[in-house]
């Protein structure tokens, strides 16, 4: 396998058109009917913590991160994570992951929940959502909602149905 002359970098407001063919790439048209998708429909998500990974000029992957909250306490919502089919099983996704995660980190911010697979996330120190602590506006497998604390002690005593939250830390329109 040859090596991937890969660049990560954060995400710039002009890199939106390449996202959105990216992901219709990666997910095709059935995307928009998840739960997770109707926590991003109209919420912002935080330019400061998107990133991006490049071959050339060919934007191979991507990972954004929303802000949402629940009980009135606000966190983040990785996804969706997106590589292209064509570079799959590269490591490209496990980047943009710990990129994402540290920026988040750095930021100040204490926890990042997603849904996805917990074998692929645990090696992020993603683990399960204890039962009921937390409820999405639909339908979830709920060994597929994780969560990663940034911060110790953040999801002490956070329950409740999760929704949309503004951005308060957008770095661009």
């Amino acid at each position: 396998m040859t090596t991937l002359s890969l660049v990560v970098r954060p995400e710039r407001p002009e890199d939106s058109p390449a996202i959105a063919r990216l992901e219709a790439r990666a997910f095709g048209p059935g995307r928009f009917a998840r739960t997770a998708y109707r926590l991003r429909e109209g919420n912002a998500h935080r330019f400061d913590l998107g990133v991006t990974a490049s071959v050339g000029s060919f934007l191979v992957g991507s990972v954004r991160i929303s802000p949402v909250r629940a009980g009135g306490q606000g966190f983040l919502m990785l996804g969706p994570l997106a590589v292209d089919p064509s570079f799959a099983g590269r490591g490209i996704g496990s980047a943009l992951t710990r990129a994402t995660i540290e920026a988040a980190r750095t930021a100040g911010d204490g926890l990042v929940i997603l849904v996805g697979d917990a074998p692929y996330y645990a090696r992020f120190g993603f683990t399960p959502v204890p039962p009921g602590r937390l409820v999405m506006p639909g339908p979830v497998d709920p060994a597929r909602l994780l969560w990663l604390e940034l911060s110790e002690g953040y999801a002490a005593g956070l329950q409740g149905p999760v929704e949309p939250a503004q951005a308060s830390r957008l770095t661009r329109a």
